[in-house]
């Protein structure tokens, strides 16, 4: 509810301005760290993959109190740019992220919000993300490991990584939110 000053909207249009921002930031961060530490997240033969575009995404759409962001289509857009920047392969990503919002959006109701529910989606979203990712690029023919090689060599490590920046991320990313929202 807006007071006389109009504090709540203009709280939430800076929330408008800071997502598209804190997205972008996450892309360029996710190239920019696996290259500065390729040496400890490829190093034969487990891959960690690093996923902050999701991660952001995630916090967007379970900390927006007010489920008004347009994250789905921002997803479709960061993921086109993601696959044409990064991978090379386009449809990847920009499928994958929509999809994950979109089930998010669908379950979000029926959660608790809190540091372990949080956690738990989003190691099932980043689990969804990576098999996507893996179906996809065996149909292509781009790789050809087998479903035991990828969960211990790449969907593990990933995981682990990921798991370990969403602890320290968690409680600096709920402040920026609910001190915008």
């Amino acid at each position: 509810m807006p007071n006389s000053k109009g504090g709540t909207t203009l709280r939430y249009s800076r929330l408008k301005i800071i997502f598209p921002i804190g997205l972008f930031i996450a892309l360029f961060l996710d190239g920019s760290l696996s290259n500065v530490f390729a040496g400890h997240l490829f190093s034969y033969p487990y891959t960690s993959v690093l996923h902050l575009v999701l991660l952001w995404l995630i916090f967007a759409i379970f900390l927006d109190d007010r489920d008004d962001l347009a994250i789905g289509i921002w997803s479709t857009f960061v993921g086109l740019v993601f696959d044409w920047y990064y991978t090379g392969i386009i449809g990847v990503y920009m499928i994958a992220l929509p999809l994950v919002v979109y089930l998010c959006r669908q379950i979000k109701p029926w959660l608790d919000l809190n540091f372990l529910t949080l956690l738990m989606v989003y190691i099932i979203n980043l689990t969804i993300v990576e098999a996507f990712a893996y179906i996809w690029y065996s149909m292509g023919h781009v790789i050809n490991s087998n479903l035991a090689d990828f969960a211990v060599f790449t969907l593990g490590p990933t995981i682990a990584v990921n798991l370990a920046i969403f602890v320290i991320a968690y409680y600096p990313m709920r402040r920026l939110y609910l001190s915008v929202n």
